[in-house]
């Protein structure tokens, strides 16, 4: 099972944000003991500076949400719906009918 994580990331550090999706995955891990889980990278470190007139932020949501495309399963994680990008990538998920679990 592939498995998308979305989780708040404004205001954390990469150490945070890394540390969050460990935990974010041991749970899933946890919850499905059975499934071959495959998580699917949705952190973005690298940007191509001589991009830098564009909206990184407009950028790093759409990255994801090509990613998204390849989830069985959209794991958002608490506090998802106060994060603008989290709020996007849960209604594309709910509009396109996929599998999401609320942490």
């Amino acid at each position: 099972m592939k498995v998308f994580i979305s989780s708040p990331m404004r205001g954390s550090t990469k150490e945070e944000i890394l540390a969050d999706r460990k935990r974010i995955e041991d749970e899933i891990r946890a919850r499905f003991k059975d499934e071959e889980i495959s998580i699917i990278d949705s952190y973005f470190q690298e940007f191509d500076a001589a991009r830098a007139e564009i909206n990184i932020s407009v950028y790093f949501l759409g990255r994801s949400i090509l990613k998204l495309a390849e989830a069985d399963l959209v794991v958002f994680d608490k506090g998802w719906e106060k994060a603008r990008g989290c709020r996007i990538e849960h209604t594309i998920a709910q509009d396109y009918d996929l599998n999401i679990l609320l942490l």
